[in-house]
């Protein structure tokens, strides 16, 4: 990981730039409308996490099947296989299995120590591959005519509004560092940081601590006044760049729910306790209409 160098002192109470009306308007429209395309295709159609122990699993739609896949499919689809830290699919004889498109044979990796996950295996619509959660392995499945996908209540947005568009500064910690960040599934993953952003939103000046994806891109997990009530309750998602100022723009018109919020299957990270706000950010999305 390429670390960022430090930043800057311009004021926090800083105004961010003023958008440019119906052109900035339509960006945000844009934008949310390529995040729903994205989270229907990617996240709503999970229909299983399956924690993986040291062994050998069955794996297809036979309900004894150690892992039971969509009914649709083959009672046996092959087995997965466990061990030091290794995962592989073997497919059952006569089962097509194709990666990327392409049709593969024998067995495969889907996940080696020290490395990420390979790409999906796919069985006609049904996908599979190795999710990690904290130390723990685990095989997520996804069926576009599942369940889950088929009852995807959809996004409901706060009106855009230029007032929750604020400039941050960037404050440095000494150095980087990773730290561990717990999931939903209690699961903790160790996740790198390199400072704070200080902004003014609704006359308080607020700080958040973003996770560092790759270089001068921050990705903040938080909750704020309005999470349990008009927002989701564990937390909001929201990206932005590190300027060359040192200064960043937050748009939380553009923040956004975790798949946690509608999908059972999903690991989600939980907001570490600076990133619990006590200003409503009544902003981006709101909280998921089928949630219970």
């Amino acid at each position: 990981m390429a670390f960022l160098v430090a930043a800057c002192s311009k004021p926090a109470e800083k105004a961010a730039p003023a958008p440019t009306g119906e052109e900035w308007v339509k960006s945000v429209t844009a934008w949310r409308t390529e995040h729903e395309t994205s989270y229907r295709r990617n996240w709503a159609t999970i229909a299983g996490l399956h924690f993986l122990e040291p062994g050998t699993h069955s794996l297809g739609s036979d309900k004894k099947s150690a892992i039971v896949l969509p009914s649709d499919l083959p009672a046996t689809v092959g087995q997965i296989v466990v061990a030091d830290g290794w995962v592989r699919y073997q497919p059952a004889p006569g089962i097509m299995p194709t990666q990327n498109d392409k049709p593969i044979s024998g067995s495969v990796v889907l996940k080696e120590p020290g490395k990420d996950a390979a790409d999906e295996i796919a069985v006609a619509d049904v996908k599979f591959a190795v999710h990690e959660s904290g130390p723990r392995l685990s095989l997520r499945v996804w069926d576009p005519d599942g369940e889950q996908a088929k009852s995807f209540a959809g996004f409901d947005w706060f009106p855009i509004d230029s007032s929750y568009r604020v400039v941050a500064r960037f404050i440095p910690d000494a150095k980087p560092t990773n730290i561990p960040v717990m999931n939903t599934y209690n699961d903790v993953d160790m996740v790198p940081t390199e400072g704070v952003v200080e902004f003014t939103l609704n006359g308080q000046t607020v700080r958040l601590r973003p996770f560092t994806t790759r270089p001068k891109r921050f990705y903040f997990v938080f909750r704020d006044g309005s999470s349990g009530h008009e927002t989701y309750e564990t937390a909001r998602f929201l990206y932005s760049d590190l300027l060359d100022d040192g200064t960043t723009v937050l748009d939380f018109n553009q923040a956004y729910n975790p798949p946690c919020a509608f999908n059972k299957y999903t690991t989600c990270p939980i907001p570490l306790k600076e990133n619990r706000l006590a200003v409503k950010i009544l902003a981006g999305e709101k909280a998921y209409k089928g949630h219970e």
